[in-house]
């Protein structure tokens, strides 16, 4: 059994690539401890509203695309379809949302509520956004936002 974990060892050992960066060195793992982060962030911001990054998504892209789909929105915010069933029954109770037509037909959008919920909580995200991006100048902001457009789109390719 020595003799075997002696053999195992050094076969582990011999696999390993010193040459390829530890995992908290790579850019991939940089992207999520900031998007880990930003969302802690934003959640903190929105809590007394009563609304998480979730919800906020919903209202963002509801404003951006009144009278989207359900599949749509599901699309815009990241999520499944069924994951949006969830968050506009929440906004639907809250009076955030509303709904018009039926089935595949119906039609969502922001209420007045909502309106004004998403002006509230728009802002606060923007202080979240200004303090993550507070040692960057503007054109290293603009910069940082283009490649990790310009990144997003290699691997939707």
């Amino acid at each position: 059994m020595a003799h075997f974990r002696q053999v195992l060892d050094k076969r582990v050992c011999q696999d390993i690539d010193v040459s390829q960066p530890a995992a908290q060195d790579s850019v991939g793992y940089a992207l999520k401890r900031a998007q880990a982060a930003l969302h802690t962030a934003m959640d903190a911001a929105l809590r007394d509203l009563g609304i998480g990054v979730p919800q906020y998504s919903c209202l963002t892209a509801l404003a951006a695309q009144p009278e989207i789909t359900n599949a749509e929105l599901a699309r815009a915010v990241f999520v499944t379809r069924q994951a949006t069933h969830q968050l506009l029954a929440g906004l639907r109770d809250a009076g955030l949302v509303e709904t018009t037509g039926s089935g595949r037909a119906s039609r969502l959008s922001l209420s007045a509520s909502g309106r004004r919920m998403l002006a509230t909580s728009a802002e606060r995200v923007a202080q979240v956004e200004r303090t993550m991006l507070a040692g960057l100048t503007a054109e290293r902001a603009a910069a940082l936002r283009d490649e990790l457009a310009q990144c997003a789109e290699a691997l939707e390719a």
